[in-house]
C-alpha cells in the first residue's frame, strides 16, 4: 500500500502557535521534491505537545494540500484506546488514506493488551491502519507473533518498524505475508531494511533532504545498487546528526537553516546545543543541501 520515502513531518511553529501557512508550503515542497507520502502528527511532528484541536487541524491541513497527489498516513495513536479511536476517526473524516497508530506507551500492556487495543481501533473505524512499533519510546515491543495475529484483520495493513532489528522484516514477511507493508522507522538502516524485504521508510531526514531520500528509493526500485550505495554513504552523516539530541530538535534546526520554518520547539524539548548545531550544519554541507 505504501512504499518509497515518506516524510515524518515536522510541525512548524511561529509565536507559539502552529504555522499553518508554513506547514502547507512545507508539505507542498515535499511532494514536489519526490516524497512518496506524508506523515503528519507523529513523534517528529511533536504530537505529544499538540492539543487535540491542533492535532486535528494539522492532519486536515496536510490532507488539504496533498490533494491526493501522495497518500497521507496520519499519526493517530495514543496510550488510551478511546482517544486513539477518536483520532483515527478524525483522520478518516479528514480524508487521510490511512492512520499510523503507535504501540501504547507508558501503560506497558501485555501482548494480549496490544492485540486488543489495535483490534478495538480496527473494529471501530473503517480505515487502513499501520502499526508503529517503537520500543525505544513506548517501552513495549510488539512481538512478531502479535503482529501476525493483527495482520489477519483486513484493515491492519502494515508496520512502521523502529526497532533497528534487521531480522524483523524477514520474520514479519514470513509471518504476515508479502502484502503486509513494512516501513522502516530508522533512516540509517533504511537500505538494509529494503534488502531484507521492506517496502520503504518513514523518514526524519527527508524533512530536509527529500529529493535525496526519494532518489535512494527510486534507485533501489530500478536495481541501481551502486547509486543506492552512493546515496546511503552521502546521507549517513545527516542521519546521524538528526539524532544527536532528541528528535525533532535537530531536524527543526536543520529545516530552519533551509528557510522552511523557525527552529521553535515545545517544552519539554529544548533547542539543540551549539555543538549539535555545528554538527548539523556540517552534515548538511557534506550532503550538499546547504552551501
Amino acid at each position: 500500500m505504501f512504499s518509497g520515502s515518506l516524510t515524518a513531518l515536522i510541525t512548524p511553529f511561529r509565536n507559539g502557535a502552529v504555522d499553518e501557512a508554513g506547514f502547507q508550503a512545507f508539505c507542498d515542497w515535499q511532494i514536489r521534491e519526490g516524497t512518496s507520502g506524508l506523515v503528519p502528527c507523529g513523534t517528529t511532528g511533536e504530537s505529544p505537545t499538540l492539543s487535540h484541536e491542533e492535532h486535528r487541524r494539522v492532519v486536515y491541513l496536510c490532507v488539504e494540500v496533498a490533494h491526493r497527489r501522495v497518500p497521507v498516513l496520519a499519526g493517530a495513536g495514543s496510550n488510551s484506546t478511546a482517544e486513539a479511536i477518536s483520532l483515527v476517526s478524525h483522520a478518516k473524516d479528514s480524508g487521510a488514506q490511512a492512520a499510523l497508530v503507535v504501540v501504547p506507551y507508558y501503560n506497558k500492556p501485555t501482548q494480549e493488551g496490544l492485540f486488543r487495543h489495535f483490534e478495538a481501533i480496527h473494529n471501530a473505524v473503517d480505515l487502513p491502519l499501520v502499526i508503529y512499533n517503537i520500543p525505544g519510546r513506548s517501552v513495549v515491543d510488539m512481538s512478531v507473533e502479535t503482529m501476525e495475529r493483527l495482520s489477519r484483520l483486513p484493515n491492519i495493513v502494515g508496520v512502521k518498524d523502529a526497532t533497528a532489528d534487521l531480522t524483523r522484516p524477514v520474520r514479519i514477511r514470513l509471518a504476515c505475508g508479502e502484502a503486509f507493508c513494512q516501513l522502516s522507522g530508522e533512516d540509517a538502516t533504511a537500505p538494509a531494511f529494503l534488502a531484507q524485504g521492506g517496502h520503504g521508510c518513514i523518514s526524519v531526514t527527508a524533512n530536509v533532504a527529500p529529493r535525496l531520500c526519494a532518489d535512494l528509493h527510486a534507485a533501489w526500485n530500478t536495481g541501481a545498487f551502486g547509486e543506492v550505495a552512493r546515496l546511503r554513504d552521502l546521507l549517513m552523516p545527516l542521519h546521524h546528526a538528526m539524532f544527536v539530541e532528541t528528535s525533532p530538535a535537530p531536524v527543526k534546526y536543520a529545516a530552519s537553516l533551509l528557510g522552511k520554518c523557525t527552529a521553535d520547539i515545545r517544552l519539554p524539548l529544548v533547542a539543540p546545543t551549539e555543538a549539535t548545531k555545528t554538527l548539523v550544519g556540517e552534515a548538511m554541507r557534506h550532503t550538499r543541501i546547504l552551501a
